[in-house]
């Protein structure tokens, strides 16, 4: 004999649950991966344009454009993470080209190229700036289209 005030729920009841639960995930994680992506490649961006500022900054100072870990350390280390001649911020590693300028190489102009480490999406993505303040896509199969 069955009980008559059952309480709970039947394994077919949670079996559907599991299944739309597993539908709207498949759904929906791609689109969250790409927004991560565009996320960081919309951060590497903005923080190119900063560093052409803070460029820009140190040329009037001091008569040439930095290294990015004297730039770096001009702006308090608030760039990114210094490891030898190169800058790491989020998932993007900033490196000078050439990377190791002379002093006289960077009265005319300094480029800086990013680029972005392995993510989920294994997307490549190059970014590139000089004294002009354009951010180029040097590689952008991985980039969004920024414009300017």
């Amino acid at each position: 004999m069955k009980p008559k005030h059952e309480k709970g729920f039947s394994l077919i009841e949670l079996l559907i649950v599991v299944v739309i639960v597993g539908l709207i995930a498949a759904i929906a994680i791609p689109y969250l991966q790409k927004a991560v992506g565009r996320a960081e490649n919309g951060n590497a961006y903005a923080s190119l344009k900063t560093l052409t500022k803070a460029q820009l900054n140190y040329f009037s100072l001091k008569g040439r454009y930095a290294r990015l870990d004297e730039l770096n350390a001009a702006e308090g280390n608030t760039l990114g993470i210094t490891s030898g001649n190169q800058l790491r911020r989020g998932v993007f590693t900033l490196a000078m080209s050439p990377a190791t300028p002379t002093d006289t190489e960077l009265e005319n102009n300094f480029q800086v190229i990013a680029t972005k480490a392995t993510t989920v999406s294994n997307t490549p993505c190059v970014l590139s700036v000089d004294a002009s303040g354009y951010v180029d896509d040097v590689f952008s199969y991985g980039c969004v289209d920024f414009g300017d």
